[in-house]
């Protein structure tokens, strides 16, 4: 276990056997981790010393987190149901919260979408975009094919840095995603501009004197110097590239935003899927599946996204899938 998540209260032995039945399954569990390192430091804190979760435990506990989200809350919520659960299998009667309820809507806010104009704009700049000096630990030169890749896929930021060479099945147009959101890996499939993008990438890539960049089990993406490229300063060069198109930032959560990219490719297949002919509920299963979602429903906010900006398509969605697919 990572010396990060060093559990010391009386609840350290049921933690640890409850996450390690949960990487068992093959679940990626850090966030989890995280909250149970919470949980485990208000036991401490609190010199709790009996092994049991109770009710009155989770009132008290529940009052320290005033600054939580609701949404955090949930998940929190459901991590000391699932582990109250585990204890209780184990021997150790507890008290099973019940999840808190919270509107089950995906956004609170309009994710920016990008026109196709803009996104020329971005890939274009994004071109000339050059080094001045010697620094070597810079990740300008990935910022082009990432941007690419995660317009043309949907794939979230994290999930396109974290691809090694292995993953990539160039010859095959896919490649496959192993360290996801959900913990589930899924194979996102690759158009031939985006093949040969991410062939140009790899060949110049391979040219800078670094050890092992074209090694099986290296990132494909990586800075000038062979290291690991962070999400973060991916976000400073698009920021960059927003000021040079004049595409306005906003913030505050309201983006533009990197994670915006995956938004548009979303409503963008939508639209193509339905000039092409398909019905936009026939073709909720297929974006799903490239976005790794667990659900349709959540797949769906971009269904009632792509309507409403574009309403000429909303004809499309014959009155059968809608009753499949209802508004939950």
């Amino acid at each position: 276990m990572s010396k990060d998540f060093a559990y010391k209260s009386v609840l350290a032995t049921y933690i640890k056997g409850f996450i390690n039945m949960k990487e068992a399954s093959g679940c990626n569990f850090l966030r989890g981790k995280w909250i149970l390192f919470e949980i485990d430091r208000f036991f401490q804190e609190n010199n709790i010393l009996e092994p049991v979760i109770t009710r009155e435990l989770v009132g008290r506990w529940r009052k320290t987190r005033v600054n939580d989200s609701q949404s955090t809350l949930y998940i929190k919520y459901s991590i000391i149901s699932q582990l109250a659960r585990y204890m209780t299998r184990q021997g150790r009667e507890c008290f099973i919260p019940r999840l808190p309820g919270f509107s089950s809507s995906k956004w609170n806010f309009t994710p920016y979408i990008f026109t196709h104009k803009q996104i020329d704009q971005l890939f274009c700049r994004s071109n000339l975009l050059r080094m001045y000096d010697r620094h070597m630990s810079n990740t300008m030169f990935s910022v082009p094919a990432v941007l690419r890749l995660i317009y043309s896929t949907g794939l979230r930021v994290s999930e396109a840095l974290s691809i090694r060479n292995a993953d990539i099945k160039l010859d095959q147009r896919y490649i496959l995603i192993r360290k996801t959101k959900n913990g589930s890996e899924r194979i996102v499939p690759i158009n031939d501009e985006l093949c040969n993008v991410l062939q140009q990438y790899a060949y110049y890539r391979d040219k800078i004197p670094v050890r092992h960049a074209s090694s099986p089990s290296s990132f494909f993406f990586i800075k000038s110097d062979g290291s690991y490229c962070a999400a973060q300063s991916i976000y400073t060069w698009f920021r960059r590239l927003l000021a040079e198109c004049s595409i306005p930032y906003v913030g505050n959560h309201h983006g533009p935003r990197v994670h915006d990219l995956r938004h548009t490719f979303a409503v963008h297949a939508f639209v193509q899927m339905a000039h092409s002919g398909m019905d936009l509920y026939t073709s909720l299963p297929i974006i799903s599946a490239c976005l790794g979602h667990k659900s349709l429903y959540a797949t769906e906010q971009y269904i009632r996204l792509t309507s409403e900006m574009y309403p000429e398509l909303a004809g499309q969605c014959s009155s059968v899938n809608a009753f499949v697919y209802p508004r939950i």
